[in-house]
């Protein structure tokens, strides 16, 4: 993914030409974000936007920043915050708002301060954000009071609000006020307009280009609602009066998202606070969820990567694919749309590769970031496989997948002909230009790649986890090439190439000094002799030997790596450690989680189960319970929380996977849909959970509800509430 120093391309001095500098943290800010498929919403605890200078507050659309300047007035005064919360669903911030002490004017008293309640309800839907002001009065005089709206558009490129400087824009237009509504406008250099409008209602009293005004005289208990309609390019004039487009839209939008909450399995415990971390989870997966032709499809992360990313997408499906099986193979049919089909070396693409990132704006449309369609991902088209594999284990639904044959062959094709660039059996990434990504693996800043002093690796390098990657895919394709009848010498074959590469791997990636395997090798086939969890993904797809498994699962769960919040990226005795750098340190919930399934894939689920208590900790400590994107790596400390990571993205989609992923891990949850059964093998229970409800777990349009219990000691008892359909489940002890 990129972030502040993922976008890797490096300048003559060795800086990242693509990095954020954005001068605000967004942990000092802690905003209130709002998504709604192509838009979003930064914004202040008073619902407000403010147009500071290094500030990601805004609405954006697309990758442009429609409105810079949202400012709410009471008669010209900011008013006092009561309180501010995002609806547990993620959909609506409601903001209580009352006035300070205003002082006399002509025509008009001195208002006391705590007299005139506001309440602001803001959502975002179909590249509208729709929001409803009410104001009461609360005294026992009548009053007059001017509420105001200060607005403003920027069209800032979102690579602009990150911090890239443009030698030129394009033209910013005059703003236009008319009737009761206002327009703002810019033309890029692409050539395109982009155009907010904000329409009022009921008309306000005062309109100018850059204000509306409404003069309110409110006898005492008054209520009046006022309501504001900002669309981003809009392709027509709104064709019904904006309160019964307000109530429309929050019913269509209040029903998509109980569809999508009722089609996933769901989670009760007896502890409120993890119930309320999984529920905050499957709310920000809903959020950050668009939805596709080809079906749902969870966007990175609010507000650098909010847009399609190939293998944070891959991620998060492979890690909630227990709870919701939909999201993946709306990602596998998105994600097969834009395959590459030829060569680009400004795209790093080649035929059969999976997309990085795409964007859509101005300074992308015009090739100024390289990441208008970009393919720098190692990971991304063996995950693609992979995760195609794991959700016919899943479903049992072969012939889904059957459409989605010729794009599995392709990335395959990928794997062997362009991905093995030296022709050694291992998949290796070297950016074809200047301008692409140094780094192309998950840990994608400049200097995550290292030998043991501290020297950078020089390419091409083939990472440890994307082998183990490349196992999971050759062996996923077999599953799937029988499902679909496709013939047993061409499966074999498959699983031949797999069998290969674990032996490849284990010759040339083991180090016996560290215990662990080597981060990576370089161009000259040197190890990076350094412990990092990239190790931990390896024990996912079943690449590595027992015994050197669990070699590994001693060393991530020493203090070194395991910080008490979480795994850390690198272990405290490694050169480049640093517990606030972005990879080389820090905590990454979705890292943690992939480690933890690894654990739990070779039968350590009580590590597992640690690393969910953990995260869970972590989660009671922080904002809403929502996880981050990642923390600092200092070591957990009694009475205080994880230390923040100034422009960590909150939400965002692998780490709100990470939890539900984990729990999966501990529970040995699996399925076998030739037997209609839900498999728990050697379940264990977190710390502090003794009771877990799953309900609703599908299986070929069946559910059942189980429920785990902790009995005598760490053993569980397990017993079935209830069940809709042929289904069963099975507990192994």
């Amino acid at each position: 993914m990129s972030h502040p120093q993922a976008d890797a391309v490096l300048t003559d001095d060795g800086a990242d030409a693509h990095s954020i500098t954005a001068g605000i943290s967004l942990q000092e800010m802690r905003p209130r974000v709002l998504k709604g498929d192509d838009t979003f919403a930064v914004l202040n605890h008073s619902g407000d936007a403010h147009a500071v200078p290094g500030g990601p507050e805004g609405l954006y659309h697309r990758d442009t920043r429609h409105l810079s300047r949202l400012e709410l007035t009471v008669s010209g005064r900011k008013p006092l915050l009561l309180s501010s919360a995002v609806s547990d669903d993620g959909a609506m911030l409601t903001c209580d708002l009352t006035n300070p002490d205003l002082p006399a004017r002509p025509g008009r008293g001195a208002i006391e301060k705590d007299l005139v309640h506001l309440r602001r309800s803001t959502f975002l839907r179909n590249g509208v954000c729709y929001e409803r002001l009410t104001v009461r009065n609360h005294g026992e005089q009548p009053l007059r009071v001017e509420v105001g709206l200060q607005v403003a558009a920027d069209f800032a490129d979102l690579f602009e609000v990150r911090g890239e400087v443009r030698a030129r824009r394009g033209t910013l237009h005059p703003p236009v006020a008319e009737a009761s509504a206002i327009t703002l406008a810019y033309t890029g250099l692409d050539e395109r307009r982009r155009e907010t409008r904000l329409r009022f209602e009921p008309a306000p009293d005062r309109l100018t280009p850059d204000q509306a005004v409404f003069d309110l005289a409110l006898v005492p208990g008054q209520r009046v609602t006022l309501l504001v309609e900002t669309r981003c390019n809009p392709d027509h004039a709104p064709r019904e009066p904006a309160d019964a487009a307000f109530l429309r839209a929050l019913w269509e939008d209040s029903r998509a998202r109980r569809a999508v909450q009722a089609r996933s399995a769901s989670v009760n415990t007896a502890d409120s606070g993890f119930d309320e971390m999984i529920g905050r989870s499957r709310a920000d997966l809903t959020m950050l969820s668009t939805q596709t032709p080809e079906g749902p499809f969870p966007y990175a992360g609010v507000p650098w990567f909010s847009t399609v990313f190939g293998r944070d997408s891959l991620i998060t499906a492979w890690l909630t694919l227990w709870l919701d099986p939909a999201l993946a193979l709306g990602v596998l049919r998105h994600l097969a749309t834009m395959q590459a089909a030829g060569f680009d070396a400004a795209a790093d693409a080649e035929p059969g590769k999976i997309l990085h990132e795409v964007r859509y704006g101005e300074m992308a449309e015009l090739g100024e970031v390289p990441f208008r369609r970009y393919y720098g991902s190692i990971d991304s088209t063996p995950l693609f496989v992979a995760l195609a594999g794991a959700w016919l284990g899943r479903t049992g639904d072969a012939e889904a997948l059957r459409p989605l044959w010729p794009n599995i062959e392709a990335a395959l094709g990928w794997i062997e002909q362009h991905g093995d660039r030296d022709g050694d059996g291992f998949v290796e990434y070297g950016r074809m230009k200047e301008s692409g990504l140094a780094n192309q693996g998950w840990k994608d800043s400049w200097d995550s790649i290292s030998h043991a002093d501290g020297t950078l690796a020089k390419g091409p390098i083939a990472l440890c986890e994307v082998q183990a990657y490349v196992f999971a895919a050759w062996r996923g394709a077999a599953r799937i090439a029988r499902a679909l009848g496709l013939g047993e010498d061409r499966a074999a074959a498959m699983e031949a190439k797999a069998e290969a590469l674990r032996q490849r791997f284990e010759a040339s990636f083991w180090c016996d000094e560290l215990g662990t395997y080597a981060l990576a090798l370089d161009g000259e086939k040197r190890p990076c002799r350094v412990r990092a969890s990239n190790a931990g993904h390896v024990l996912l797809g079943g690449l590595a030997s027992p015994e050197r498994a669990a070699s590994v699962a001693r060393q991530l769960m020493d203090g070194s790596f395991h910080s008490g919040w979480g795994i850390r990226t690198l272990a405290t005795s490694e050169a480049r450690y640093n517990p606030m750098s972005y990879h080389n340190g820090s905590v990454w919930p979705h890292d943690t989680a992939l480690v933890g399934l690894g654990l739990a894939h070779y039968g350590h689920r009580a590590a597992a189960a640690k690393l969910l208590e953990g995260l869970t900790a972590a989660a009671g400590k922080l904002d809403l319970r929502r996880l981050p994107e990642l923390f600092c790596g200092f070591p957990r400390r009694g009475g205080q929380g994880p230390t923040a990571y100034p422009v960590a993205c909150a939400p965002q989609a692998w780490a709100a996977a990470a939890p539900i992923g984990l729990l999966g891990a501990c529970l040995g949850l699996s399925f076998d849909p030739a037997a209609r059964l839900v498999r728990l093998d050697r379940p264990v229970l977190p710390a502090g959970l003794d009771r877990v409800l799953l309900r609703g777990l599908s299986l070929g349009g069946a559910r059942i509800d189980v429920q785990l219990a902790r009995a005598e000691g760490q053993s569980v008892a397990m017993s079935v509430p209830g069940r809709r359909g042929e289904i069963g489940a099975v507990l192994l002890a």
